[in-house]
């Protein structure tokens, strides 16, 4: 079932994460991660408006918004392909028009599924901090 975030979940938020994160993006330098870490705890996850996906007690996935910005949308490795991400994007779907993310080129599970689910390309940058090029893109929603 999907969920409002709780401040009790914040570390499973932060284990799903970094398992994640460590298979969609092997290429970003672990000081890079570490640092995105903190920032996930006491910056990101506090401010974004957040939703779980939950089985039974086990958080397996989450996505958090920032307005119409996916700042994050992430499921437990073992539980990918199972239709866990599809669903939390629609949830959030119902409350925007137009929803944006930003990709990196090199995530070869991430840059697919937001393909998979109407996403476009509308822009591209160098990301200064890890020197990976980023592709903003772009959903027009059906709500």
């Amino acid at each position: 079932m999907i969920r409002e975030y709780q401040e009790k979940d914040l570390s499973q938020i932060i284990a799903i994460w970094h398992e994640a994160q460590s298979i969609a993006h092997p290429f970003l330098q672990p000081e890079f991660v570490e640092e995105v870490k903190g920032m996930m705890q006491h910056q990101f996850i506090p401010n974004a408006k957040t939703w779980v996906f939950q089985t039974n007690e086990e958080l397996i996935g989450f996505i958090a918004m920032m307005q119409n910005e996916i700042g994050g949308l992430f499921v437990k490795p073992k539980e990918q392909q199972k239709g866990v991400g599809g669903m939390l994007l629609a949830y959030v779907s119902k409350f925007h028009e137009r929803l944006e993310v930003e990709v990196f080129d090199k995530n070869n599970i991430g840059k697919p599924f937001y393909i998979k689910h109407g996403f476009v390309m509308s822009s591209e940058y160098v990301h200064d901090a890890t020197n990976q090029k980023v592709h903003r893109m772009l959903c027009f929603t059906n709500n």
